[in-house]
């Protein structure tokens, strides 16, 4: 018995070294999964000298840049390999879509041309931390700088059926992040999420703080995509700024750089531990189908990465358990 391919749209374009990492990046990802199978969208010149039986070639006349304003580039673009990645999943030829272009135009071609989950306020942006205890899935972390209370419910449920089908966490617990543990803390917003979030949400373990992400109390920390970016890049910021640091101290003298030598395996194997392109992209969860959304200065390790956590939400069947977790319950009213 055959089993049925996974197919997934990818981006030929998007990334600060397209096309060349992506095509490397989609070569590398076909080698080692052979149930994949790849739309690779981009100007036909590029994409049709790599079509196979299992990676087709979609031809794409337009390409959004970085600079472009999003909403207005999808509009007028729509022959663009962001815009096509994103109908393909709609008509139904894919099942996700990958890319390491523009992040808002992703958010808006995936938003407009794939559609919202019914009962989903605004789709939210999830990134994978390699925390201390455990993996932490931390939403928003971008598309969303300013939210509702009831909308961080919706984080909350769209980032525990991530865990549970990307991470393989069974009853994911959930943190609100905030400037105090106590259910007073924090701004108006914090206080009337965390009622509702304890009213209303299995798993709610009630608010952490920034130094719980690293430290993995939970397995899912909502917040606002303002500060969720802000969480991102300065954790990012800090760890590429401890190994530069390591690095110097470790390489100041001949006794140093012959005791780096003892240990320089295990500190490979902890860089490559903490790099976010393990991970390989961030879900915009929330809208119909899967849409992975990788930075845009990825390799193209990052890139088969991505590509093929695109595949695994799209076998767990991401989407579904995302529409069943909004729909299980009504959001409750704050009073």
């Amino acid at each position: 018995m055959t089993t049925e391919a996974t197919v997934i749209a990818v981006d030929a374009m998007g990334g600060d070294d397209a096309p060349d990492v992506v095509i490397e990046g989609a070569r590398r990802a076909l080698d080692s999964d052979p149930e994949l199978r790849l739309l690779l969208v981009g100007p036909d010149a590029v994409v049709s000298p790599l079509a196979s039986d299992r990676c087709e070639s979609i031809p794409a006349t337009e390409i959004i840049d970085m600079a472009e304003h999003p909403a207005s580039a999808v509009r007028t673009k729509k022959d663009s390999s962001i815009v096509v990645g994103c109908r393909l999943v709609k008509e139904g030829r894919a099942a996700g879509f990958f890319s390491a272009g523009s992040t808002g135009a992703c958010m808006a071609a995936a938003t407009l041309v794939m559609g919202r989950i019914p009962g989903v306020t605004r789709p939210a942006i999830a990134q994978i931390i390699p925390a201390s205890a455990r993996p932490v899935v931390l939403l928003d972390v971008g598309a969303n700088a300013d939210v509702k209370p009831e909308m961080l419910v919706e984080f909350a449920r769209m980032g525990s059926a991530y865990a549970e089908v990307v991470l393989g966490v069974t009853a994911p617990t959930i943190g609100l992040l905030n400037i105090g543990e106590e259910d007073t803390k924090g701004s108006t917003l914090a206080q009337e999420a965390h009622a509702l979030l304890a009213a209303g949400v299995p798993g709610f373990i009630g608010n952490v703080e920034g130094r719980d992400v690293p430290a993995g109390t939970c397995d899912v920390v909502v917040t606002d995509g303002f500060t969720g970016n802000v969480a991102l890049k300065t954790m990012e910021g800090t760890a590429a700024m401890l190994f530069a640091q390591l690095k110097t101290a470790l390489t100041a003298t001949l006794a140093n750089r012959v005791a780096a030598s003892v240990i320089l395996p295990s500190m490979r194997e902890l860089k490559r531990r903490l790099d976010p392109e393990g991970f390989g992209g961030a879900p915009l969860l929330g809208v119909k189908g899967v849409c992975v959304i990788a930075h845009g200065g990825s390799g193209a390790e990052g890139v088969a990465n991505g590509i093929a956590a695109a595949a695994r939400a799209v076998r767990g069947e991401l989407t579904q358990h995302i529409a069943s977790a909004i729909a299980d319950e009504r959001v409750p009213d704050a009073s």
